[in-house]
């Protein structure tokens, strides 16, 4: 669990550091420390998903397997 705080941590920093510099703006950079990561937590969900799918079909076409 620790790593995965670091990571956040590391995650938001960036976001807002590129933010700011890219506008100069503290409270731009807040925003999106605060909503690039929100929306990459959706994608990964989506994408988890997908890779399940295509693992579970990959499994199936594979002869002498069960698909679960």
């Amino acid at each position: 669990m620790s790593k995965t705080l670091s990571f956040a941590c590391v995650h938001f920093s960036v976001a807002f550091l590129v933010g700011y510099l890219m506008t100069g703006s503290v409270w731009v950079g807040g925003a999106l420390a605060l909503v690039e990561p929100a929306c990459n937590t959706v994608a990964f969900h989506f994408h988890e998903k997908i890779w399940k799918r295509i693992e579970r079909r990959r499994a199936a076409s594979l002869p002498g397997t069960l698909a679960t």
